[in-house]
């Protein structure tokens, strides 16, 4: 069991895992947590993928849509690129319709998107260079960040899966909106033998190399959602590396466990670096030739892993144990805030945030005030100054910044069997309209009932006065 000081909880193993070679699965979360304040220990589940993607998917009857119902009423430094003079920062200054003929990495007949090419070499000369040539996307390049996504090709198994997957990527979507952030979905595989936790991988690597004026690679998993629309990541605080991950050093360099970080959620930069390390991260998945021998290694390595299969979440946590001068200096361990969240620790505090929050805009007028949503990031300061005190994590009652629903499998219906379909269900609808009111404000409606996604109330002048 972690220790307070380290976690409230962390992710439990994966049991399950027979037959997935004869299975492809997609953007898979797979990872769960043991709740450690909830119980005393938990039991093994299994969890082969968010997203399966077999041929003829079937209901999954303890994961449905009736519940709908019920509930109706009741690093290495930034490019130095040089700014364009007279274009301001965002994406309404970039002149898209500009290509210049003058060659680039892009007209190397040798390049390849796949994970499986050969390594990209010279990568920040690169994409320095190609900054130059499209000087309108230079301004601002050290804080650009692309958001990266997705979901499997083919309808989901959970008769409501398709609905809860939209419902999460217009969460993401809400998200980007307002912080003037792109994002790509993917729902296809990059390399049809990297399954599950694998596919994500290719996914970012195609997309650094489609995506050179972002200095950063944002990927969320499809079932984590935003439930702080207001915060922004301290990109400061990152200059000197890399990748950042949520996790707990303690766990990671003490304990030595496969579940002191979660890799569902992380953000790389966008450089050679990250080129050359998701080479070594890579060539522990299914595609490589080392997959069974990584298998017995990883299993060797981390006690608390019961399962001998290969996954990214153990590589890389290996690669900080056992190469932490080449590659951990430069991996940001993010443990102060909610990077990404057990659902199960922060759905039941929602309301008491909700109306925290309101007596709080209750005092203050400027809070009340109706604005466009174009602006509300010049709200921010004020709500920071009285968030101060709040604190983060389960013993604070700020927004949570990501809420990861790791557990429930939306898409599969599959879920942890340590709690029901309906639990899931129900903290998904709740988690997404707290979310999701935070954006209608500034729409002039908001949920009265977080369990009721489907109906709104009109918000009255002064609202909450």
């Amino acid at each position: 069991m972690v220790s307070p000081e380290q976690s409230h909880y962390q992710n439990l193993s994966m049991a399950k895992h027979g037959g997935r070679s004869k299975t492809t699965y997609f953007f898979s979360d797979t990872f769960l947590y043991a709740g450690g304040a909830l119980v005393a220990f938990l039991l093994v589940w299994a969890l082969l993928s968010f997203f399966s993607l077999s041929p003829n998917p079937t209901p999954t009857p303890s994961f449905s849509s009736t519940s709908f119902t019920e509930h109706k009423s009741a690093g290495v430094e930034s490019l130095d690129a040089s700014p364009a003079q007279g274009c301001p920062d965002g994406a309404s200054s970039f002149d898209m319709g500009h290509d210049p003929q003058d060659q680039n990495f892009y007209d190397d007949q040798k390049l390849s998107y796949s994970i499986e090419a050969p390594p990209v070499k010279n990568w920040d000369e690169k994409r320095r260079e190609w900054l130059k040539q499209h000087p309108s996307f230079a301004a601002g390049v050290e804080n650009r960040i692309l958001m990266v996504t997705g979901s499997q090709a083919k309808p989901c198994k959970n008769p409501i899966g398709d609905y809860l997957l939209l419902k999460f990527f217009k969460n993401k979507v809400d998200y980007c909106r307002r912080h003037g952030i792109e994002i790509f979905y993917n729902n296809v595989l990059f390399q049809p033998k990297m399954f599950s936790f694998w596919a994500k991988t290719p996914t970012v690597k195609a997309t650094m190399l489609a995506h050179p004026e972002a200095e950063w690679i944002w990927w969320i998993d499809s079932d984590a959602a935003f439930t702080d629309m207001d915060f922004k990541l301290p990109l400061d605080r990152y200059k000197a590396h890399n990748l950042v991950i949520h996790g707990w050093p303690k766990l990671i360099y003490e304990k030595k466990s496969w579940t002191s970080i979660n890799a569902g959620v992380f953000l790389i930069r966008n450089c050679q670096w990250a080129m050359d390390f998701m080479d070594v991260w890579d060539s522990m998945g299914p595609q490589a030739p080392g997959y069974d021998k990584w298998g017995e290694i990883l299993s060797t390595t981390f006690e608390d892993k019961i399962f001998q299969e290969s996954d990214d979440q153990s590589g890389l946590v290996y690669l900080l144990l056992k190469e932490k001068e080449k590659w951990g200096d430069k991996i940001y361990v993010e443990s102060e805030f909610y990077f990404e969240g057990y659902w199960m620790e922060i759905v039941g505090r929602l309301d008491n945030i909700t109306e925290r929050c309101k007596e709080i805009e209750k005092r203050v007028g400027t809070l009340r005030r109706r604005h466009a949503e174009k602006v509300s990031e010049s709200y921010i300061p004020v709500w920071e100054e009285y968030l101060k005190d709040a604190g983060f994590g389960r013993d604070g009652w700020r927004r949570p910044f990501i809420t990861h629903f790791t557990g429930c499998q939306p898409c599969s219906g599959d879920h942890n069997k340590m709690y029901s379909g309906q639990t899931c269900f129900d903290a998904m609808q709740k988690a997404l309209a707290f979310a999701d009111n935070q954006v209608l404000r500034n729409y002039g409606f908001m949920h009265q009932d977080l369990l009721d996604p489907s109906t709104v109330n009109l918000v009255p002048f002064d609202y909450p006065a």
